[in-house]
C-alpha cells in the first residue's frame, strides 16, 4: 500500500518527441509547422468561404463549417506543446496545463465525432428523403445539433482531469507523446485506476462507439436507397456526394482506434509506433479535411476563386 513518501502530485510532466531522433527534431519541426499552417489556413478558408457565400448557407455546408471550426480548435489545443518539443526541445509542461490541454483535445475529438454523425444524417436525409430535406434540417435544428455536440463533449470530458487529479503518481513524469492524452497520463499513476478505466470506456461507448454505429447504419440505408435507383448515373451521382464524408470518417476513426489499441496493448509495440499514430491522430483530419472538401466539393471549389478575385479588386 502506498504511503505519502512513495507518491507525489507532479508539478511538471515531460513530453516526448520522436524517440531516437531527438538530434533531428529541429528539422522535423519544419514539416510539423507546415502541417499546422495548412490545417489552420485550410480550415479558416473553409469557414470564410462558407460564411461569405450565400449559396453555401445550406445544412451540408453549415455542418462542414462546424467540422472546420472543430479542427481549428484541435490544432490550436496542441500547437504550443508540439512546436515547443520539436522546435525548441522544450519538453516540460505544467501538470494543470497538461490536464487542461488533455480536456480540450478529448472535447474537440468528441465534438468532431458528433459532427461527423450529423453529416452522415444530412446525407441520409438528402438521399433517402429529399422532399423533406429542408423540413427536417431547419436552421434551428442545425444550431441545436451543433450545441448538443459542444455540450456533450464538454460534459463527458470534464470528469477526466478531475479523476486524474485525485490519483497518486510514483512512476515518473515522462509521457509518450508531444501532447497530453488521457490514457498516457493515466499510466503514470500508481494507485487504483479502475474508476478512470471504467469511465474512459464509458466515454468511448457513449460517444465514439455510438456515433460510428449510427454512421454505419446511415450508410447502409443510403446504399440500399441508391441501389434502388434505376439509373447507373443516378447511383454514381448520389454516392459521389458522400465520398468526401466517407473519407473524413475513415481518416478520423482509424488513427483513433489504432491509438486506443496501442495504449491498451502498449507493451507489444515500439515507442516509435506510439508517436507515429499519435501524430497521425493529431494531424490527419485537420490537414486533409479542407483539402478533400476543397477538391471534391464543386461549390466550394468554384466559390473560392470568386472571393479571392473580389478581394483583390477591393484592395
Amino acid at each position: 500500500e502506498l504511503t505519502n513518501k512513495t507518491w507525489f502530485q507532479p508539478t511538471t510532466l515531460l513530453l516526448t518527441g520522436i524517440p531516437g531522433l531527438e538530434f533531428v527534431q529541429i528539422w522535423i519541426s519544419i514539416p510539423v509547422g507546415f502541417m499546422y499552417l495548412v490545417a489552420l489556413l485550410g480550415n479558416c478558408t473553409i469557414l470564410f468561404v462558407i460564411k461569405t457565400t450565400s449559396i453555401l448557407h445550406e445544412p451540408q455546408y453549415i455542418f462542414l463549417s462546424m467540422l472546420a471550426a472543430t479542427d481549428v480548435g484541435l490544432s490550436l489545443s496542441t500547437l504550443p506543446t508540439v512546436l515547443k518539443v520539436f522546435l525548441l526541445n522544450h519538453r516540460e509542461i505544467e501538470f494543470h496545463s497538461c490536464l487542461a490541454q488533455m480536456f480540450f483535445i478529448h472535447t474537440f475529438s468528441s465534438m468532431e465525432s458528433a459532427i461527423l454523425l450529423a453529416m452522415a444524417f444530412d446525407r441520409f436525409v438528402a438521399i433517402c428523403d429529399p422532399l423533406h430535406y429542408t423540413v427536417v434540417l431547419t436552421p434551428p435544428r442545425i444550431i441545436g445539433i451543433g450545441l448538443i455536440a459542444v455540450f456533450r463533449g464538454v460534459l463527458l470530458m470534464v470528469p477526466l482531469p478531475i479523476l486524474l487529479k485525485r490519483l497518486p503518481f510514483c512512476k515518473g513524469v515522462i509521457l509518450s507523446h508531444c501532447y497530453c492524452y488521457h490514457p498516457d497520463v493515466m499510466k503514470l499513476a500508481c494507485g487504483s485506476v479502475r474508476v478512470n478505466i471504467v469511465y474512459g470506456l464509458s466515454l468511448v461507448l457513449c460517444s465514439f462507439a455510438i456515433d460510428s454505429i449510427f454512421i454505419v447504419i446511415s450508410y447502409i440505408l443510403i446504399l440500399k436507397t441508391v441501389l434502388g435507383v434505376a439509373s447507373g448515373n443516378g447511383q454514381l451521382k448520389a454516392l459521389n456526394t458522400c465520398v468526401s464524408h466517407i473519407f473524413t470518417v475513415f481518416i478520423f476513426y482509424v488513427p483513433l482506434i489504432v491509438l486506443a489499441l496501442i495504449h491498451r496493448f502498449g507493451t507489444f509495440t515500439s515507442p516509435l509506433l506510439h508517436v507515429t499514430m499519435a501524430n497521425l491522430f493529431l494531424f490527419l483530419t485537420p490537414v486533409l479535411n479542407p483539402l478533400v472538401y476543397s477538391l471534391k466539393t464543386k461549390q466550394i471549389r468554384s466559390a473560392l476563386p470568386k472571393i479571392l478575385k473580389s478581394r483583390a479588386n477591393f484592395m
